[in-house]
Formats: structure tokens, sequence, C-alpha cells
């Protein structure tokens, strides 16, 4: 038997013949992260944190492999890099913030996690419980008025499980479970509170870099589902795809491309976070599926939380509708009554390689599938040159987004590049034909997400040009300072493009939608929407030392984009566009 030893200051034990030797647990906590596969712990330290640092320093001294810790001025930066490393990597990261104070400016990036499926680990302190006679008690007025009754719920409802640490020899089987059930479909971001009681303990060392104890499942395929998917689609006269959250990899990309273009099926991209289908593709439909959905008789719906709008869009009577996804019913959400006729549980890209098989070896009527090739074809290829000529059409003093999105998708076409959108280029008139080419700001509309996410994803990926364009009123959310502070200390050299209108577009586009013709759209100055005086943003950037410049004239974008990505390339650090834009 283990000889028990009193525990010093610093939580470790003496080592005597035959005993198991210890760590604090806050060093376990960090070490078991590693074994698993974390690469990051994304932190915004506090007064809970002494254990923490203390165990980043144990482990350094014992030679330990621990994730890099980085210092995240604030809080929702650690969120969004978090979610942009997943989506370059696919692999979960750690997030840790101070306390309930921490853990709320975490709220609103486990809310976008939540609705984007991406598992993240998040973690903070918890004021401690002990006033005296502990290693890790009150120590400071705040410890008293940090204090919670119940801290989890600041996250609990976009989590997908939360707990807190309540002994130290939990450390391993605590954080297998947080990260299997993190990874375990449907994805998403779990909370595991910390206790500085807790992390100033011994832990047993033993372990720490064994194998996960736990394993998620892998999701399955249920072939009758795939054959009956299958049938109904080969049987339509008018199919339709609606893809929101992309085809899931490379391979899904593929057999989706290859899926509607073998059949002809029309792909729709409505509200589109991730690219599904290349925008050049013959079957690449335009991005309102009004007139789509007015015809269908048969809809395939690909992991989309809202395919269409039931108060605009009606199906017609008797139209099928099957949806693919790893929760294609999305769960989460109280209210969400699409019509389902056939639901298959899937990560999406097996699925649709498991369809483009089905497909192939269906009964298909090839006279009707080369009339409606050739119908489909021509109505794309229209809305296509029509979207690309409004774009030209808006190359002024002030300019359209239109032309903006135009203008950068020129610029990156022959690049190995990722854009991310928040509220700023419209996809419509881009030439994106990958599935890492596009990535949109989460449906749950956090504001803030796209510049941070970008520095996760720079951080994932250093070779590839990664692009943030994102409205005036996003890039303020984002708190671009700590953002700025973070691409400067950690080399990340990203492309920020601010589409700057000067006002809350989306409010305006949401008032004049349900007021048409209502006062607010006869007024100059529509109320709570304007953001004037218009900051210079250049200055933000300037002061750390990013290259900077605003752009007025959309006859000087193009020099603009170029000039700013040759100095990404040359000198290796953040390069900014303040664009103007009309209303």
């Amino acid at each position: 038997m283990a000889k028990t030893v009193a525990a010093d200051r610093s939580g470790e034990r003496d080592t005597v013949a035959g005993e198991t030797q210890s760590m604090t647990a806050g060093g376990a906590l960090l070490a078991r992260m590693k074994a698993l596969g974390v690469d990051y712990i994304f932190a915004n330290s506090g007064t809970d944190f002494p254990p923490i640092i203390e165990g980043l320093a144990e482990a350094e001294a014992k030679g330990m492999e621990l994730p890099q810790a980085l210092v995240m001025p604030h809080e929702a930066a650690a969120m969004g890099m978090a979610h942009g490393y997943y989506f370059a990597t696919g692999r979960a990261q750690a997030v840790m913030a101070h306390t309930n104070v921490g853990l709320a400016n975490c709220a609103l990036g486990a809310i976008n996690a939540a609705t984007d499926h991406v598992p993240m680990l998040l973690f903070s302190g918890r004021t401690p419980t002990t006033e005296k006679g502990r290693l890790g008690t009150r120590t400071v007025p705040i410890g008293w008025g940090q204090e919670m009754r119940d801290q989890a719920a600041l996250v609990r409802e976009a989590c997908k499980w939360d707990y807190e640490l309540r002994f130290p020899e939990q450390v391993v089987d605590s954080i297998d479970r947080a990260y299997a059930i993190a990874g375990a479909a449907p994805r998403g971001p779990v909370y595991v509170s910390l206790p500085r009681e807790v992390l100033c303990q011994p832990c047993p060392a033993d372990g720490l870099d064994a194998p996960a104890s736990i394993t998620p499942p892998a999701l399955g395929l249920h072939q009758p589902s795939i054959e009956q998917a299958a049938k109904i689609l080969a049987a339509s006269k008018n199919p339709l795809i609606i893809a929101q959250r992309g085809a899931g990899s490379d391979a899904g990309f593929a057999a989706l491309a290859a899926i509607a273009e073998r059949h002809a099926i029309p792909v729709c991209q409505y509200w589109a976070v991730k690219l599904a289908i290349a925008l050049d593709h013959p079957m690449a439909a335009p991005f309102d599926p009004a007139a789509l959905i007015e015809k269908a008789d048969a809809i395939l719906v690909i992991d989309s939380l809202a395919p269409w709008s039931p108060d605009i869009h009606e199906l017609q009577p008797g139209c099928k509708v099957i949806h693919l996804g790893q929760d294609p019913l999305y769960s989460r959400f109280p209210v969400r009554n699409f019509r389902c006729d056939l639901a298959i549980t899937a990560d999406v890209a097996d699925g649709l390689m498991a369809l483009d098989t089905a497909l192939s070896a269906a009964d298909v009527d090839s006279d009707v599938v080369e009339q409606r090739r050739t119908r489909v074809a021509c109505d794309n290829k229209s809305a296509r040159q029509a979207a690309i000529a409004r774009a030209k059409a808006g190359n002024g003093s002030p300019m359209t987004k239109d032309w903006v999105s135009l203008c950068l998708s020129d610029a990156v076409k022959s690049r190995d590049a990722s854009i991310l959108s928040e509220l700023g280029a419209p996809m419509a008139p881009m030439a994106l034909d990958h599935p890492r080419a596009w990535y949109q700001e989460p449906h749950s509309g956090g504001l803030g997400w796209s510049f941070p996410a970008a520095l996760g994803m720079q951080l994932a990926d250093r070779d590839r040009l990664i692009v943030a364009t994102m409205g005036d009123g996003a890039y303020m959310f984002a708190n671009p300072v700590a953002c700025h502070q973070i691409a400067e200390a950690l080399d990340l050299p990203i492309l920020i493009v601010i589409v700057n209108n000067a006002e809350w577009g989306a409010v305006r586009h949401s008032v004049l939608g349900i007021y048409p013709d209502g006062y607010a759209s006869k007024t100059n100055r529509m109320p709570l929407t304007a953001l004037s005086p218009v900051p210079d943003f250049t200055k933000v950037a300037e002061a750390s030392r990013a290259y900077a410049r605003t752009v007025t004239d959309g006859a000087d974008l193009p020099d603009a984009l170029s000039e700013a990505i040759r100095h990404i390339e040359e000198n290796r650090t953040l390069a900014l566009l303040d664009v103007r834009v009309r209303p």
C-alpha cells in the first residue's frame, strides 16, 4: 500500500519507495488534455489560476508535455479562436476563463459553438468555497463577490454536459468524459468548473499520458434509409437539395458535386455558413430558394438548421422532405417544425458518399434528367451572370458590398485561401470552389465571431491566406484591441476587410422586411441603426503595428487588396482595409 504523506504548500508529496508520485491537480488537468489531443489552451487568467499557473511551471520542470497555453486578453477572443481552430483541424481545443465573470464573457461564444456543432472544452475557475484553513481558500474580497449558487447556469443551455471537479483524483476520468461527450454527435461544447482548493491538492501522476479511457461513438449509416432516400430522389421530377453547413469533408464535397451533376439536381445554399458546392457548378442554384421550393416534389436537406422560411416559402402538397446530418432534427432547438418524411442520422460526408452510391444504382428516367439538366443549368447560369453584373455595377464611391465581394474573390482566386464573413462581403458574386473557401457567422448571431475565428484558423494553418470580412458593428463587437494584440503577439497575419456602412445594416433590412412601407422605411435615418460618427478603424490596427488603409472609391479596391495581401506575404503581419460602402 502506498504510504500517506501530508501535502506541502506546492501540492507535491515526498517520494518514498513504492509510493505513487503526484503533482498538483492543476498540472494533472493540463497534462491529461495533452494526452487526449488538445493542442492549445486559450486562457484568460484570474485569481483562481494560481494552481493552473503552478501546474504549468511544475510540468515544465518535470519535462511533461502540455498543451500550449496562450494568453487571451478577452474571453470572447478565446472562444472564437477555439471555434476557428476546430474548423481548420477538426480537433476540439480548450478555453479557460476566470470564475463567473470570465465565464459570462464566454457565454456568447458557447452559444455560437453549440449552434455550429463545434466541440470544445470550456473551463472556468470557481470561487473558493472555504474562507480559511485550506490551501487555495479565499484570500481577496472578490472571493466573496464572485460566488454563485449555480455558476454553470451561465452556459448550461449552450453546453452538452457540465460538471464541477470535486476531488483531485477525478481529473483523468472527468476530462476523458468531457472530451468524449464534446466529440459525440451532435458535437458541441462542454463545461467544467474548477474550484481553486481542488486544483491546489495533489493528484496521482500515474496514467496521465495513457490513451483515452472513453471513446465517443461513431455515427453509423442506416442503409435502408439511404436506399429509401435514393428512391425518392430518383423518382422525383423536380428534386432540390438545400445545404447550409457544407458537405462535411473533401470527399463529401466531391460526392455532392457528383450527385448534383449526374442527376441534375439544383443545390441551393440558403444562408450558407459553409460552402457545399462550387459556385460555378452548373447545378449551383441561386441563394433564394423560393422558386425552387415552389416546384419541388422532393427535397434533400443537408445539415440545415433553417432550410427555408415557413412564413415565406410553402411546400407544394405531396413534396417529400429528407433531412440528413449528425442531428437532422436539431433537437437542441425547442421550435423547429420543418416537414421531415425521412431523417438520416449520419456524418454528412459519409451520408453523401453512401447516397451517391445508392443513387448510381437507382432506377432513373434519363430523359427526365436530361430535360431538367438543360433547364436548371440555364437558370443557374443566368442567375450567376446577373449577380456578377450587379456587383460590377456597384463600383462607385461609395461602393456596394457586392463589388467588395467580387474584388475580394478575384484577389484570392489563385491562392490557398479561406474567407470568413460576418455580415461582411456576401457570397453570391464570388468564385468559390473548395470546401474550405467560405465560413459565415453562426446562425445564433453572436457578433464578434469572424475576427477571432480567423485568428484560430491562421494558428492552425500558417501557410493559408485567412480573410475575415465583417461589418463595422461586428468589428467593434470583436473587441478589436484584444484581437489585434493577439495577432501581433502570435504572429497571425490575417487580412481584415471591414465592410463599413456606418450602421446596423442587418437591423435595417429586418425592419424593411417586416414594414416595407412603414414610417421607418421613409426616414432618412432609421432609429436605432446608425453607428455614426464612424471611428477611424485604421488607428486601432496601427496601434498594434498592423498595416491599415481606408478605401472609399471602388476603383481603388482591387489595388488595395493586392497591396494588403502582398504586405501579408512579405511582412507576415496583419493587414486591415476599412472599406466604405453604401448603406
